[in-house]
C-alpha cells in the first residue's frame, strides 16, 4: 500500500513538472516571439523616420552648398597639374580637405531630413548661387599655367568663398536646424581666414 501511495504521488509529481516545464516554454516563445515582433517593428519605424527639426532655408543651404563646395574641390584638384607655387599647393590641398567631408556631412543631414542626397552637378552651373564661376570661367582657369593661373584661381576663390560666406550667413538668419546652422559658422570661419590668405598672396593686403 505505502508503495502503491509512494509510486501515485511521485507519477502526480512527474506531471506537475512536465506542465510546468510546458507552461514556461510556451511563455518564453511567446515572449521572444514578442521581443522579435517589437524588435523588428521598432527597427523599422527608425528606419523610416526622418528628422522634423529643419526648416525650408536648411533644406536650401545644404542643397546649394552641395555643389558650390563641389565646385571648389574642383578647382582645388587643377592645382597640382597648372603650378609649382607652394603656397598655392598647400592652400589647394587645404581646400578639399577642408570641404569634401562636409560634402559627406552635407549629404547624411539632407538624408536624415528625408530629402534626396545631393550631386555635384546639382545647380553647377552657378545657377541662383553666389559665387559660383561659369563654365566659361572653368574652362579659362583649365587653360591657364603658372603666374596667370595663380593670380586667376586666387581671384577666383575669394569670389568663390565669399559667395559661400553669403550663403552661410543667409542659414544663420533664416534657418533653425542646429547641425546646419553648426556647419554654416565652420563655412564662415574657414573661409574667412582663407579669403585674408588669399589677399595676402595677391599682395591686396
Amino acid at each position: 500500500m505505502f508503495i502503491t501511495r509512494t509510486r501515485i504521488t511521485l507519477a502526480a509529481f512527474a506531471a506537475s513538472a512536465l506542465l510546468f516545464a510546458a507552461a514556461c516554454g510556451d511563455d518564453s516563445d511567446s515572449t521572444s516571439g514578442m521581443d522579435h515582433g517589437t524588435t523588428s517593428s521598432t527597427a523599422a519605424a527608425a528606419t523610416s523616420a526622418t528628422r522634423t527639426d529643419f526648416d525650408d532655408a536648411d533644406v536650401t543651404f545644404l542643397q546649394m552648398m552641395y555643389p558650390h563646395h563641389a565646385q571648389a574641390v574642383d578647382m582645388a584638384k587643377m592645382v597640382p597639374g597648372h603650378t609649382q607655387n607652394p603656397q598655392l599647393l598647400a592652400l589647394a590641398a587645404e581646400v578639399e580637405k577642408a570641404q569634401a567631408p562636409e560634402m559627406e556631412q552635407i549629404s547624411a543631414l539632407l538624408q536624415s531630413f528625408g530629402k534626396p542626397a545631393p550631386t555635384a552637378g546639382s545647380g553647377h552651373e552657378g545657377h541662383g548661387m553666389p559665387g559660383m564661376m561659369s563654365a566659361e570661367q572653368m574652362l579659362a582657369l583649365e587653360a591657364a599655367s603658372g603666374a596667370e593661373f595663380d593670380r586667376m584661381w586666387l581671384e577666383m576663390m575669394i569670389e568663390h568663398h565669399a559667395g559661400a560666406i553669403d550663403m552661410a550667413k543667409t542659414e544663420l538668419a533664416e534657418g533653425v536646424n542646429p547641425d546646419a546652422q553648426a556647419l554654416a559658422r565652420a563655412v564662415i570661419a574657414a573661409q574667412e581666414a582663407e579669403i585674408a590668405t588669399m589677399r595676402t598672396m595677391l599682395g591686396e593686403s
